[in-house]
């Protein structure tokens, strides 16, 4: 680990001397890069310091000790000793998962698709309760989220609706989010008070850059129709909003936020691009699986990750374990404890397998 370490130190002085290069200044997208990369080695850094100074303190106070002399100095080397070393453990441990590979995917924007299943009109008010879930818990985090698409069904139910997120570490948190939701409660409709069991499926795709995924425009078929809902003035008036399917793969995707067709054209273009990204992820990802199967984030989609049961104000998440009694907070969008849980996991998961 130590030499691991000394490695990292040497590349943190690197990107921090290339950080001030007048030509590295001038590539906005090379300085960004690096700009990431050194406040991962920082983090590092600043613990390795504290774990290097702490060390330097042990084996002084062994060289008293071995030494023999003044008793009171030998006493007080003991004392620093019986100290240091269970810091230093824990110094140890944190640098361990500081060290786990970070997902080059975690500081990105996301696009996120919220879809009804099972349960009619209970699935589509569901899935609009899962979309305030995240927004709320968006705005707590100081996140801007755009609406992309959606199809309304009910009284304020969606049968699916799209949004994007832009932050700070958005992927590295709300990835955890994908996969099948599950609800038990007593629908407006239900007049004999029977819980009923409806299900929404999220997927939480990473936003990439036009250079990470190469589309040939001679693929695409773009269709323009009127939007509805949720638009301007102009709504229902002209053929602002844009559908377009990516034929290789089948993929469809639309936009109708915004007023202008080139302004909903370039937000399909960039859900698309995640679209494509995903879907090669996915494919590594199951050959990947057939070795190992991670118990935070599988590659099977359809894998039922979490129940919201409202009479019992219970949350569960399947693939921890783990049973909170604060439904009506979590569902209001403090959702924190309930990720840092997955992030726990995932980084105990790691380092158990020496990832």
């Amino acid at each position: 680990m130590i030499e691991k370490l000394k490695k990292i130190e040497v590349r943190f002085n690197e990107v921090t001397t290339l950080l001030s290069d007048p030509a590295i200044i001038s590539q906005q997208d090379k300085q960004r890069e690096l700009g990431r990369e050194f406040s991962y080695l920082s983090e590092i850094m600043k613990v390795y310091k504290l774990y290097s100074k702490a060390f330097d303190s042990i084996e002084s106070s062994k060289e008293i000790l071995a030494v023999g002399g003044d008793a009171g100095l030998r006493e007080l080397a003991q004392e620093e000793l019986n100290l240091l070393q269970p810091e230093l453990l824990k110094l140890e441990e944190e640098i361990k998962t500081l060290l786990i590979p970070k997902d080059p995917n975690d500081d990105k924007d996301i696009i996120v698709e919220i879809r009804a299943g099972t349960g009619g009109d209970e699935a589509a008010l569901f899935a609009a309760d899962l979309y305030r879930m995240y927004t709320r818990f968006a705005e707590i985090k100081r996140w801007k989220v755009d609406t992309i698409d959606w199809s309304e069904v009910g009284q304020g139910g969606f049968k699916e609706i799209v949004f994007s997120i832009k932050g700070t570490d958005v992927f590295g948190i709300m990835k955890y989010e994908s996969g099948i939701h599950r609800v038990q409660r007593v629908p407006d409709t239900e007049t004999q008070g029977r819980v009923h069991t409806s299900a929404a499926s999220v997927v939480v795709m990473p936003e990439v850059e036009d250079v990470e995924v190469e589309i040939n425009t001679a693929d695409l078929r773009i269709d323009t129709y009127r939007a509805g809902g949720k638009g301007g003035q102009n709504v229902n008036k002209v053929e602002t909003a844009v559908r377009i399917t990516h034929e290789p793969t089948g993929i469809v995707v639309a936009c109708q936020q915004e007023r202008s067709q080139f302004q909903n054209k370039e937000r399909a273009m960039k859900m698309l691009r995640a679209k494509i990204y995903e879907k090669k992820i996915q494919e590594q990802q199951q050959s990947v699986m057939a070795q190992r199967k991670s118990i935070i984030r599988s590659g099977d989609r359809s894998e039922k990750i979490r129940t919201y049961n409202f009479p019992q104000n219970r949350v569960t998440d399947h693939r921890i374990g783990l049973t909170l009694y604060n439904l009506d907070s979590i569902i209001d969008g403090k959702v924190d404890d309930l990720i840092e849980q997955l992030r726990i996991a995932e980084r105990a998961e790691k380092l158990q397998e020496g990832i």
